[in-house]
């Protein structure tokens, strides 16, 4: 049987794909420092875990397709928090932002379609695109550069009759860039000049280490036609596994097609959306402890990666990721290294690959993604392994050293 060639084209994820490998270390003893995924080890909070607990419920039924009533609210008053005002008619709740990225494809564009979207970018939007039928056309950014936007002129001869959206994660992941209000207005104003949808990406909305303020998308008063923002629970409260995140658009012809979309997939899980609610209320407290928890993580980082040879590297602004290139021509066979051939005291680590984050052949081969996701100790003790790491490589691959 041959399977379809949407089917074949469906990329495996360059995050998990190296697992096999993990595996055959953790059975061989080894203990890993995993820095490739963005898992946190910080607690979910504990009004959130209360909440599951104490469910007794004697029917898990369906709930409505666009999300329980008390999650759409508690989710108004989170924007609210922010200084976005929406009501209920404005929001659908998803299956984690996966759904809402694959929502708002599906929406938009039709099969054939092109978004335009900042590479290096999100690994899995390679394959929400081909599930959906779209194609994403790069805008390359570069660490020479700090990863900023092009000029519009530039990103405007990437437009064809074909293009329907530009998109943007703001605080990037992978490379942890914050655009400010006027790097947006820029994409903003093509959106407007050329009759596109303006889609963002602003899981990490509160991960922003230099004290600017998130610009969203949905700021934009005149842009309410375009815009269409996903979201998610899964970082900013570590939630990961609840798999509850958010489509929201002020756009009524946007919002209907939507939520015949969520209609014909019944409806977010119900369980989920009650842990979730008390997260609308945990207020500003909860998020600064939260920020300075991570900006020690990528502090760590950073002083870790100053004391190797060789590397280079922008830090990061936001979220919880650095694109590192390393003095290596292929860093999977690095990052594959790492975990079959070293250990320091039976210890290693794991980091993502970059080329898979982007979409132009041969960029990133050198380059690496590293999630700051555990502890200030733990991230301290898994960057001396990588240095001691990567100068043993070097030696044992390219005979320098």
């Amino acid at each position: 049987m041959k399977i379809s060639t949407r089917g074949s084209l469906l990329p495996p994820s360059p995050i998990r794909k190296l697992k096999p490998f993990a595996d055959a270390a953790l059975a061989s003893g080894k203990h890993i420092y995993a820095l490739n995924i963005g898992q946190p080890d910080v607690e979910t909070p504990a009004q959130m875990r209360n909440v599951l607990k104490n469910i007794d419920k004697k029917v898990i039924a369906y709930g409505p397709s666009q999300g329980l009533a008390e999650y759409q609210d508690a989710l108004v008053r989170y924007y609210a928090f922010h200084g976005i005002a929406l009501d209920r008619e404005n929001i659908i709740v998803t299956t984690g932002g996966s759904e809402a990225i694959t929502m708002a494809f599906t929406v938009c564009c039709d099969p054939g379609d092109e978004v335009l979207v900042p590479e290096p970018f999100y690994t899995n939007y390679n394959g929400f695109s081909v599930a959906a039928g779209v194609r994403l056309r790069p805008i390359t950014t570069s660490l020479e550069t700090n990863w900023e936007l092009p000029s519009v002129e530039a990103i405007e001869a990437l437009i064809t009759p074909r293009t329907r959206a530009l998109m943007i994660c703001n605080p990037n992941n992978p490379t942890g860039k914050v655009y400010g209000a006027e790097e947006l207005r820029k994409l903003a104003h093509l959106a407007r000049k050329h009759d596109l949808f303006l889609l963002g990406d602003e899981v990490y909305r509160e991960f922003i280490f230099n004290g600017e303020k998130h610009t969203s998308l949905l700021d934009f008063e005149d842009m309410h036609d375009h815009v269409i923002v996903m979201d998610s629970i899964s970082k900013r409260f570590s939630a990961c596994g609840l798999r509850i995140g958010a489509f929201i658009s002020r756009n009524p012809q946007v919002m209907q097609a939507a939520l015949a979309y969520a209609q014909a997939r019944l409806c977010p899980p119900t369980i989920e959306q009650l842990v979730a609610v008390p997260s609308a209320d945990l207020g500003s407290d909860y998020f600064k402890r939260m920020v300075a928890e991570y900006r020690a993580r990528r502090d760590a980082v950073i002083e870790g990666l100053k004391d190797m040879d060789g590397v280079e590297f922008q830090v990061p602004n936001g979220a919880f990721y650095i694109i590192v290139r390393l003095p290596v021509k292929d860093a999977e066979d690095f990052v594959v290294w790492m975990l079959t051939d070293f250990d320091v005291a039976g210890e290693t680590v794991m980091l993502a690959p970059a080329q898979g984050f982007y979409s132009t052949p041969g960029l990133g081969k050198d380059q690496v993604r590293i999630a700051f996701v555990l502890n200030v100790e733990k991230t301290r003790r898994a960057m001396d392994i990588l240095k001691q790491g990567l100068a043993t490589y070097i030696k044992v691959r390219h005979g320098r050293g």
